[in-house]
């Protein structure tokens, strides 16, 4: 990377009110550049198009198989290459107060496959729009100030782009010392609904007579029409209204985060509170803050006080529980309604989508809108005329077949970016200036990154033990027990397993041939890290609540004697985790485990997840037998009834 690519501008680009706006900026082309010159982007960078198959099957998965590439490169010469540009752009508070703002823009290449695009290293600040002040309120809300932050909006993006467009003939780059010969193409825009407005120059109120940015179905017709009745936005029917002087009412990809975590789940959530009565609601909240832990899942412990206020990753978080909370609490329909939402959510994120895959995808959100308008449309005011929900249910699919798969184009990986381009460098700011600042500091870190040449990557480490609760020889261990039993602090699952422990160590011991264990010691610890990273522990230390505890085994035929399995995989629940070391052998990493079984095996499986319950079969297994952990959430109000949440993702 070249020092003189990091360097940045500023320029003026409006004077309103007596009071200059600028744009300050990074040359695009330096921004380009030092993403070409990043040899780990190099690796696997894309040039050509093509025409993936899956399984026999016409594939969409990186930009380049979809058909916006497969006509772009059709469009210039066949020894020249697109290069696809991705833009972002948010505007964002800079502080928790929210009294300030800036508005950065961001650019990445689709020529980077999306796994290598998502990190943050793949992406380059392209500059911070102007905001503009209106003088007083009467100004704020007059059509005309409106149009000038449109107006300031459009030529602030063209004066960024056009240093790439002023050649008709495309550009070169130098990419591991050949010149390759580019035309530059805009691919996708990526932002929230307000922003797409502004780039598509729809109006930001859903209500407008034309809220869609990729067709023209009117508001009235959001929900009530058909796929075949769309008519699709282009340049000649704008064109069009803007000569008829129609354009005020008429004239960018779906984001998964903005339409469906933040947007159609929040409605999902507020809409069964709606239905629910006061007591129903409580009992939810009950139930949402009674649910176990597991690496990674938020637990909200008082409820959901204000989902207003929740963030993409919190309402992620909800859709891997709300099923089980909402069991039982009304109707069926409230639960079926949160697994057909899941099984939507999870095919969006698949990484390669084949024709059949987007027929099944296309048949998974009809279902669920279907079912969420029976339950819900006398709950919404509009009656359920969402922009999002049409533009979900008739755009998406297309979306994918033009650009490939959603995970390339949401804005989850983007929005990461402002606390290091906005609210970081704005604290260490003097609160003037602060773009020009910005850019300084943010200059200053790249300089500094740049000197570090090699990356330290952490090796994982099988069965490393920790919180070691207690230590015996096994020729004591009745009269440990025994001792033990007066101990405040040993929990349930402890004082289970240690009733259980003489029978099932002999039962191990017995399996491998071990005649004597004379000199054996054991060690009971807390938890210990697995080898895929995962912790297993065996304590309840978090609210007087057990956590991280139920394991999956892989079993091969000759162990599933007494029990079914799911698809090949049993689970457990963990009830001591032990080193047992006998003289002149290697130590035994060992866990006592209770089995679960399928509660009924006519009806195995409860909104696709299995449906167990504990059974009185006790083991040790060898922790490097255990496949991963699980998260099972016991089933709310019956007894012995737990489920296996499958939808972690």
């Amino acid at each position: 990377m070249n020092i003189s690519q990091l360097s940045y501008s500023k320029h003026c680009i409006l004077v309103h009110n007596n009071r200059e706006y600028f744009i300050n900026y990074r040359p695009i082309k330096n921004c380009i550049e030092i993403l070409l010159s990043n040899s780990e982007i190099l690796q696997h960078f894309i040039f050509k198009y093509e025409n993936k198959k899956h399984q026999g099957e016409k594939s969409y998965a990186e930009q380049n198989s979809g058909n916006w590439w497969k006509y772009a490169e059709a469009s210039i010469p066949s020894s020249a290459c697109i290069l696809s540009l991705i833009l972002y752009s948010d505007a964002t508070t800079t502080d928790t107060l929210g009294k300030s703002s800036l508005h950065p823009i961001y650019i990445s290449l689709g020529n980077i496959p999306t796994w290598r695009r998502n990190k943050k290293d793949a992406k380059q600040l392209l500059g911070y729009f102007p905001i503009l002040f209106a003088k007083n309120e009467k100004e704020k809300t007059s059509p005309e100030f409106k149009k000038l932050i449109r107006q300031t909006f459009h030529k602030s993006l063209k004066f960024l782009l056009d240093p790439l467009f002023e050649n008709e003939n495309g550009i070169d780059y130098k990419i591991n010392n050949r010149i390759i010969w580019f035309f530059p193409k805009i691919s996708t825009i990526i932002g929230d609904w307000p922003e797409a407005c502004t780039y598509s120059l729809t109006y930001k109120s859903a209500s407008s007579n034309f809220p869609c940015h990729f067709c023209l179905v009117q508001k009235n017709d959001l929900i009530d029409t058909m796929q075949d009745q769309i008519i699709l936005r282009n340049h000649e029917n704008i064109m069009e209204h803007f000569n008829n002087n129609t354009g005020h009412s008429v004239t960018t990809v779906p984001d998964r985060m903005h339409h469906l975590d933040l947007g159609l789940y929040h409605y999902q959530i507020e809409f069964i509170k709606g239905i629910l009565g006061r007591s129903s609601i409580d009992k939810m909240n009950e139930r949402i803050g009674a649910i176990p832990r597991y690496p990674g899942l938020k637990i909200f412990s008082k409820g959901l006080q204000s989902i207003a206020r929740l963030t993409a990753s919190e309402h992620r978080d909800l859709m891997k529980v709300m099923v089980f909370v909402v069991d039982g609490l009304l109707s069926d329909n409230l639960s079926e309604v949160y697994v057909k939402w899941n099984e939507m959510y999870i095919l969006s994120r698949l990484k390669i989508f084949k024709e059949s895959d987007l027929e099944k995808f296309q048949k998974a959100i009809n279902e669920w809108a279907d079912l969420f308008v029976i339950l819900f449309r006398k709950k919404s005011d509009s009656k359920m005329k969402f922009p999002k929900f049409h533009l979900w249910i008739f755009h998406i699919v297309d979306t994918i077949r033009e650009y490939g798969a959603i995970n390339g184009y949401t804005t989850e990986t983007y929005e990461s970016l402002h606390k290091s381009y906005v609210k970081t460098p704005y604290r260490l700011s003097n609160k003037k200036g602060i773009e020009e600042q910005i850019m300084k500091t943010i200059r200053r870190k790249a300089i500094i990154k740049r000197r570090v040449t090699e990356e330290l990557h952490k090796t994982p480490t099988a069965l490393i033990y920790t919180s070691k609760l207690f230590e015996f020889k096994l020729l004591e261990a009745s009269i440990f027990f025994e001792q033990q039993k007066k101990n405040p602090d040993l929990t349930e699952n402890m004082i289970k397993g240690f009733a259980k422990f003489h029978e099932c160590l002999d039962l191990f011991f017995d399996m491998l041939d071990i005649i004597s264990a004379e000199d054996c010691r054991i060690k009971i610890f807390g938890s210990v890290t697995l080898k895929n990273i995962n912790i297993l522990r065996a304590t309840n230390k978090f609210q007087n609540r057990p956590w991280f505890r139920n394991i999956a085994i892989a079993m091969d035929d000759a162990e599933l004697f007494e029990y079914q399995s799911d698809n090949g995989t049993c689970y457990a629940q963990t009830l001591l985790i032990t080193e047992v070391i006998l003289p002149n052998k290697s130590p035994f990493h060992l866990t006592l485990v209770q089995w679960y079984d399928f509660k009924s095996k006519k009806i195995p499986f409860v909104y696709n997840c299995p449906l167990l319950k504990l059974v009185e079969i006790y083991n040790f297994i060898e922790i490097e037998a255990i496949e991963e952990i699980v998260h099972i959430v016991p089933r709310f109000d019956t007894k012995d009834e737990y489920f296996v949440n499958k939808f972690i993702f």
